[in-house]
């Protein structure tokens, strides 16, 4: 019976024994993935970092590249060196890539009010044009005054204030103040992301009004100057620029094409205060892009308003 029970208590032992290992190797394999995982993500951090710190390399690059251009002369012109691509290079480890966008070769979207936040009718036609040169119903136009205005009464017959956002799910108010960015027409009442798609390459969202550089502005924003103004015109306006652009805006206005449409041509400028640095870097596993947005005053000092990262 003793020899029984003993046997019994050395299997029961033996299984303990074997449990706890078992257990102890689990826990062991565990902390050991753990311990790669913790690794993993501390390396991605670190190279993030570094690619981040790459990125912010390429917007000093483009800082120095405004700041030699404007003091080369005022007027600005997709000839020039600042509009020149940086192509992928390697660099320490990690490739780096920029470019520089004139934003005033795109309709301010907050020109469409003035200093009070007072409707801008000047503005709201040109925008209306726009919107009528790219086949988008120009009605639009009023949502978005509506948006931006500092009023909170809805424009006629088109506009939209906080009645028609709060019956939305979820709902929320009109913004009644200037546009950070571009993308927040998809919130305006009748822009659908097919219509934004369209007018986003054509269009900007900045701190304070802005003359249209006539220089860099595409055909479409061009055609918007004026009534009559054809694709085939602005064409002829944009080749006719040149290798140097145009240097006045009177030279500008005296063209032939504008001979009776220039008077009421207002709002435009051969130069341009606000940039947008796109850079991107890759090192090791990590890949980020980094949009600044950058204004330059007349004494050439270049200074950053705002960043962001990923896809814009």
């Amino acid at each position: 019976m003793k020899r029984h029970q003993f046997a019994g208590q050395t299997g029961v032992a033996l299984l303990t024994a074997l449990l706890i290992t078992a257990m102890a190797a689990v826990a062991a394999v565990a902390m050991a993935s753990r311990q790669q995982l913790d690794i993993r993500r501390t390396s991605n951090v670190l190279d993030a970092d570094q690619a981040y710190l790459f990125t912010l390399g390429v917007e000093s690059w483009a800082k120095e590249i405004l700041v030699r251009d404007r003091r080369d002369g005022e007027v600005d012109h997709p000839e020039e060196d600042w509009a020149t691509i940086l192509p992928p290079i390697a660099v320490e480890g990690a490739v780096v890539a920029g470019r520089i966008e004139d934003l005033q070769g795109r309709f301010n979207l907050n020109d469409l009010v003035d200093a009070e936040g007072k409707a801008s009718e000047d503005d709201i036609r040109r925008f209306r044009r726009l919107l009528a040169t790219l086949d988008l119903d120009e009605n639009l136009a009023d949502a978005v005054v509506d948006w931006i205005d500092s009023d909170i009464d809805p424009r006629f017959p088109n506009g939209a204030e906080d009645p028609a956002y709060l019956g939305m799910a979820p709902p929320y108010r009109a913004a009644n103040a200037l546009m950070e960015s571009p993308s927040e027409l998809l919130l305006v009442n009748g822009i659908t992301r097919e219509a934004y798609a369209t007018l986003a390459p054509y269009v900007t969202a900045l701190p304070a009004r802005t003359p249209l550089n006539v220089n860099s502005a595409p055909a479409p924003v061009l055609m918007a100057l004026n009534e009559g103004i054809s694709e085939s015109d602005a064409a002829q306006l944009i080749d006719e620029r040149g290798d140097k652009g145009y240097q006045t805006t009177e030279e500008f206005l005296a063209h032939p094409l504008l001979k009776d449409r220039a008077q009421g041509i207002t709002n435009i400028s051969v130069s341009t205060s606000y940039f947008m640095i796109h850079a991107n870097a890759r090192f090791e596993r990590s890949k980020i892009e980094l949009h600044s947005l950058v204004v330059r005053n007349a004494d050439a000092r270049v200074t950053v308003i705002r960043r962001l990262q990923g896809t814009v």
